[in-house]
């Protein structure tokens, strides 16, 4: 069997996953420029928009470590792979998907809801998985989650601010994911960005 390939250590160290979705050139640039000046490593450009392999190629000088979410097919994967993305998040579990990303050795991290997707999707030699969406199981089912499979790093997204993210790492969880509530074109974001980076330091 094939080595599971461990989870990035930026997203360990930085314990947020900043998703961007659809952003526009210009406010993806910001909102890498805000992360960068708040110490926050790691961003997530989505695969849901054409001009997903563009946009992470244009963020490979950023310092951030970036990976692409939303992966929902192969031939997402295979651009998202060939535009520069260190680590890949799925929405959902697919065995062909994931099986290619750990022949690549590109870390994985497919969404799952319930115990047993949860222990399906591990069980494919990904690195994470996502909890998704979030919101359904909440901080209590990430600890309930947590006693029979505390080998099994958990990285909930889909429903989490800044208000309860910090609720989630208290529970288990290694990382969050954490889309529109920071990114958003209406959203403070170096005000945000800065509540999140605090995050790295209460373990």
């Amino acid at each position: 069997m094939t080595a599971r390939i461990e989870l990035p250590r930026a997203i360990l160290d930085s314990r947020v996953i900043v998703i961007a979705r659809r952003l526009a050139p210009d406010r993806l640039e910001r909102v890498a420029e805000v992360l960068t000046r708040n110490r926050i490593g790691v961003i997530e450009v989505t695969m849901d928009a054409d001009d997903a392999p563009d946009l992470i190629a244009g963020l490979g000088g950023s310092g951030l470590l970036v990976g692409a979410g939303t992966v929902r097919s192969m031939a997402d994967a295979e651009r998202a792979v060939a535009a520069g993305a260190s680590f890949l998040v799925l929405p959902h579990t697919d065995a062909s998907i994931v099986g290619w990303a750990v022949w690549r050795q590109v870390p994985v991290v497919p969404g799952a809801l319930t115990p047993t997707e949860v222990v399906a999707a591990w069980d494919l030699g990904v690195s994470a998985v996502k909890l998704f969406p979030a919101h359904i199981p909440g901080p209590a089912g990430i600890r309930a989650l947590r006693g029979p499979f505390p080998d099994i790093p958990l990285i909930p997204t889909g429903g989490v601010t800044g208000d309860n993210a910090a609720d989630f790492l208290a529970a288990g969880a290694v990382a969050v994911g954490i889309g529109s509530w920071l990114t958003g074109a209406t959203e403070p974001l170096e005000e945000r960005a800065a509540r999140l980076a605090s995050l790295a330091t209460s373990r």
